[in-house]
């Protein structure tokens, strides 16, 4: 009995030891081909700089003095905005005549159409994904007193730049008739400042000298205009497409003329599902950047 006690003790004794000098080691459960050792790293604590959102923008209506012809707006900022330092690209949306206000919250009511539509119907999507990398935009709705020269536009793009985190390379300009002819003549002096524009139904004439502008510094442009249109003519459209074109401009600028009477171009324009080479206008406008 007194033996059967000692050799208890002894092995009680080196299980003890054991256990006190080696560290156990529990390997992690690895994902399937990942191999042993390797180092799993915790998540940051920083603002994800590649956050994706998943909640679509948030619009607000904005009554401020920003330019001497525009006294009020609104803005849609992605749903996680201030949960991060990242810069977002940034839409501008050129209203029509019609729409023409004095900034107020009754005035702003004016505005329709576009991405601003889509977002007040809750139908703009959280992001885009375009070559593999997802994107959400800002979208600004500007509100002008009178119709708007390139020089006004161009004063929104520099308020909106240096109060949001807006990133530079990506701006891009889409409006719809007295709007889509603002987008043109912005470009038509601005160009280098800007990815992309895309102009509806834009009331503008053509000029060599704006046409030189967007050529020479190779700024992307999709058009849109209904061949019958009744209210601004599709010839608008023709002549600066057909003209940019002679000119070799790169990428080649495209146009879309739907074969439909009426001012309305905007509806299938700035819809989500009408697609071109399997792109709709937002994606189509990721594509670049300056």
């Amino acid at each position: 009995m007194k033996k059967k006690i000692v050799t208890l003790l002894y092995v009680a004794i080196v299980s003890l030891s054991l256990f006190s000098c080696k560290k156990e080691t529990i390997e992690p459960e690895r994902e399937a081909g990942e191999s042993p050792g390797t180092i799993l790293t915790p998540p940051s604590t920083k603002p994800d700089l590649d956050v994706s959102e998943t909640l679509p923008p948030v619009q607000v209506a904005i009554t401020s003095n920003i330019t001497s012809n525009c006294n009020g707006y609104y803005v849609a900022l992605p749903a996680r905005y201030d949960s991060t330092t990242k810069k977002y690209p940034v839409i501008i949306f050129l209203h029509g005549q019609s729409a023409l206000g004095n900034g107020s919250a009754d005035n702003l009511k004016k505005i329709s159409g576009g991405p601003y539509s889509l977002i007040k119907n809750k139908k703009f999507p959280a992001s885009f994904t375009v070559g593999e990398k997802s994107f959400s935009f800002i979208v600004i709705s500007p509100q002008f007193k009178t119709w708007p020269s390139g020089d006004d536009v161009d004063a929104v793009v520099n308020y909106f730049t240096s109060k949001l985190r807006i990133d530079p390379t990506r701006i891009y300009i889409t409006g719809l008739s007295m709007g889509g002819g603002a987008a043109w003549d912005y470009a038509g002096k601005y160009a280098s400042k800007i990815a992309a524009i895309a102009p509806v139904c834009g009331a503008s004439s053509t000029t060599e000298a704006k046409a030189k502008m967007i050529a020479n510094n190779k700024l992307p442009v999709w058009a849109f205009h209904n061949d019958g249109d009744d209210k601004v003519s599709v010839n608008h459209t023709l002549g600066y497409i057909n003209m940019l074109n002679s000119m070799n401009i790169t990428p080649k600028a495209k146009m879309t003329i739907y074969a439909a009477a009426g001012h309305d171009a905007w509806s299938k324009a700035y819809s989500l599902t009408y697609k071109e080479n399997d792109m709709n206008v937002y994606e189509w406008m990721l594509q670049y950047h300056r």
